[in-house]
């Protein structure tokens, strides 16, 4: 049986929202037993609920300082760095980066984030049901190590870089997802070096036949990659994209079933 890719299963621990029918939502909160809905300063948008920075850092990570510096918001401490920046669409943590669709907000001088994102930076488990609402656990007062290989981070940089450069974020982020989307399938190669060099039906990404491949990723390219590995997805289920006015092969378009487009990118799976 082939390998699945198993950083995909951590999406639904890292940034998938707690969404859930508006008249089934529960206005509680509590972290290890407390309950801090007022405290965190709790606001849902788009479904996600979002909670103080301040409030979470202090909860989770009670050694750390917390700051505001450079526009952002800053939790630092032995092993901790997160910053978290309004406007922005993810928050770092040391090396690795946490994708927020709906981005970081400020609101009357409190930064407020993702509560998935900022427990599962801090190392801890977010739940939630119906009767009891949003449950925090820490952990041991360690962040949990990344979930990916330097290599992995490395061609992942790389393709992205060389596919959309010129895209938005979302189209990098989606053509990150495709590459891990073809992992998980019995269709392609399990690595990603293996799906990105893959010839199987021929050259599968033309920077591999270019030299494009070979080039420095941008700073917004790693970005991305670290964020899809971490378990972001874009595009959903597709397996191929295309720039449909940039190449004269519409095979993918004719064979294969459509599902968005992002910026000059065609999604198909």
């Amino acid at each position: 049986m082939k390998k699945r890719w198993s950083v995909g299963l951590l999406a639904a621990v890292l940034i998938v929202s707690l969404a859930t029918p508006a008249q089934a939502a529960v206005n509680a909160m509590r972290v290890d037993g407390r309950d801090v809905w007022q405290e965190a300063k709790t606001e849902r948008i788009n479904g996600t609920h979002y909670v103080s920075l301040r409030t979470m850092a202090g909860l989770l990570a009670p050694e750390a300082a917390v700051s505001w510096r450079d526009g952002a918001g800053w939790v630092e401490g032995e092993g901790i760095s997160l910053r978290a920046k309004p406007g922005d669409r993810w928050l770092t943590f040391n090396d690795r980066a946490f994708y927020i669709p709906d981005g970081v907000v400020m609101r009357n001088g409190s930064v407020l984030v993702p509560v998935r994102a900022v427990a599962a930076a801090l190392g801890a488990e977010v739940d939630w049901s119906r009767e009891k609402g949003v449950t925090v656990t820490s952990g041991n007062g360690r962040p949990k190590s990344r979930p990916y290989r330097d290599d992995e981070l490395y061609w992942m940089s790389k393709i992205i870089s060389a596919e959309s450069q010129g895209e938005p974020l979302e189209g990098k982020l989606a053509v990150g997802t495709v590459v891990l989307n073809r992992v998980a399938s019995r269709e392609f190669p399990n690595t990603i070096y293996g799906v990105i060099f893959d010839r199987k039906w021929g050259v599968q990404f033309q920077p591999t036949a270019n030299g494009m491949i070979y080039k420095d990723p941008t700073a917004e390219s790693v970005l991305a990659a670290k964020m899809v590995l971490e378990g972001a997805r874009v595009a959903g289920n597709s397996l191929y994209f295309l720039a449909p006015a940039l190449t004269n092969n519409h095979w993918i378009m004719e064979n294969r079933t459509f599902v968005t487009t992002i910026g000059v990118h065609w999604f198909y799976q």
